[in-house]
């Protein structure tokens, strides 16, 4: 008999299955939901058919463009965003017009914000394995791109998320995909692939800024509230490795662009020409980039040194800031009335400025204190009765009225017009009975032939408008056209009518 090892009906150990690095491709995954999400919800657009635009190309187009025109000082201008993708959607349906490339571009900035939202972010369910073996969700929070306001303007910057869809990192360190980024920069141009340099140049730049992003974060919080910020351990780590990381980019990018530059210039090819001085332009960027980063990694420790003897000597801070949407009108909505109205008392109690005193002088003050009171009303004055007025009913058609209404509108086979009808019955019945014929026409224009099926009547009153102006003495309005039409009941249960056909999402507007 074979023999079996027992070793292999033990159970996988915890530590054999795959955790930490799914988590990470999980998280990076999570990333670009909301840009796969756009192609999926973009038929939500009214009066713009937006079928032939690619809304996940234009919301990495715009994740560049942002990411590119940031810098410690600043973001990215919001209507220079929209205008670069006003023009990347014109090139999507050229057939389209302006108008409706800006609504396109404006609606994918948006949602790549999530406008609508309270803190403006994205929240995608993701799972872990705990120590014990057991399998845990947890929600994974992210945003994209935010809306900032450095010097009372809003600019717009990305985050580390939308960089690393950008780039393809799946969290990454930074210092190791940028050094990684200029080798595979340096090996393309020396083998002549600059279409495959020129990507990887700009990811070198989308690394750099990365990079800076992360210093800035760092003196951002400082300025807030030092005793957040490790300055004792980590930031000088980060500031040590800046440095380095500055010093060895500068170098490595110097000489990328010596030899591109030669390329460059003893290039035959215009393509390659071209090519080449795209390149030139991007590494320089790249060197101006690492020019500020190290002016702001040099000025940290003033920075630093500053913002702890500000704080320092500013003493506690006097009052908390209230955020009365979080804190105060939702938790305030799931309450009930009688306990949510002495929260908005109080609330409007301190809120409100008490009003100004009437007096504000002394001589005021006496004018006042010796000024009569007003007299006192008359006690017990007699109470006028209200004189109230009978309403009246509209007087209904009686019996004999209505007889004669149904004789005259009894029409056969013949069509009959409403100002010939009216004549008719005010000549031979009276203006009662001209009155309800006006009234059963009115309700013939748009009769619905349905109901009268499923009633069983034997037929139905229809008018339908002749395009001309009723000729009556009384009455106005369109001239009406009046037929009396059988319903043949045996006809609609043998065809009943089809149901409407429902369009297809793609065939929405």
């Amino acid at each position: 008999m074979p023999t079996t090892n027992p070793e292999d009906d033990e159970p996988a150990s915890t530590a054999d299955l795959p955790d930490e690095g799914l988590v990470r491709r999980a998280k990076a995954l999570a990333c670009t939901a909301p840009l796969q999400s756009l192609d999926a919800h973009k038929a939500s657009l009214e009066g713009i058919d937006a079928r032939g635009y690619q809304m996940s190309q234009l919301a990495l187009h715009a994740i560049d463009q942002i990411t590119v025109a940031m810098d410690f000082d600043h973001g990215a201008d919001p209507d220079r965003v929209i205008g670069q993708l006003t023009r990347y959607a014109a090139l999507q349906q050229p057939q389209h017009t302006e108008e409706q490339h800006r609504r396109i571009a404006e609606w994918v900035l948006n949602k790549l914000i999530n406008v609508g939202t309270v803190d403006r972010g994205f929240e995608q369910t993701c799972g872990r394995i705990d120590d014990d073996g057991a399998y845990r969700r947890f929600p994974f929070r992210f945003k994209l791109v935010e809306e900032t306001e450095p010097a009372g303007r809003l600019h717009l910057r990305t985050t580390d998320e939308a960089i690393n869809v950008l780039v393809g990192a799946l969290d990454t360190d930074v210092e190791s995909s940028q050094v990684a980024a200029e080798h595979k920069l340096r090996n393309l141009i020396e083998r002549g692939r600059l279409d495959d340099a020129k990507v990887a140049a700009e990811q070198a730049r989308h690394r750099t800024v990365q990079y800076g992003e992360l210093l800035r974060r760092q003196l951002d919080a400082t300025r807030r509230n030092v005793r957040t910020v490790d300055w004792e351990n980590e930031v000088p780590a980060l500031l040590d490795a800046a440095l380095s990381h500055i010093e060895s980019r500068y170098t490595m990018e110097n000489q990328i662009l010596t030899h591109i530059t030669r390329r460059r210039d003893e290039a035959d090819s215009s393509r390659y020409k071209q090519r080449a001085a795209e390149l030139v332009v991007i590494v320089r960027e790249c060197i101006g980039r690492h020019m500020r980063l190290q002016k702001y990694v040099q000025s940290a420790g003033a920075v630093f040194r500053r913002e702890q003897d500000r704080q320092e000597f500013s003493g506690p801070p006097q009052r908390a800031a209230l955020d009365l949407y979080g804190q105060l009108l939702v938790p305030t909505l799931e309450l009930p009335v009688h306990l949510a109205l002495p929260v908005l008392a109080d609330y409007f109690r301190a809120a409100v400025a008490p009003d100004p005193p009437a007096a504000v002088s002394l001589s005021s003050i006496v004018t006042r204190l010796c000024r009569s009171g007003p007299p006192e009303p008359p006690v017990g004055t007699e109470v006028p009765t209200p004189q109230l007025g009978a309403t009246t009913d509209a007087p209904g058609f009686t019996a004999e009225e209505r007889a004669l209404g149904d004789r005259l509108l009894d029409l056969g086979d013949r069509t009959e017009l409403l100002s010939t009808l009216l004549a008719r019955a005010r000549r031979q019945a009276g203006p009662a009975v001209a009155r309800l014929v006006l009234h059963r026409a009115g309700h013939a224009f748009g009769a619905s032939v349905g109901s009268a099926v499923r009633a069983g009547v034997p037929d139905i009153l229809l008018a339908f408008p002749t395009g001309g102006a009723l000729t009556d003495p009384e009455f106005g309005g369109d001239e009406l056209l009046l037929a009396r039409v059988s319903v043949n009941r045996a006809a609609a249960r043998a065809h009943p009518p089809e149901p409407e056909a429902r369009p297809t999402p793609e065939e929405r507007p």
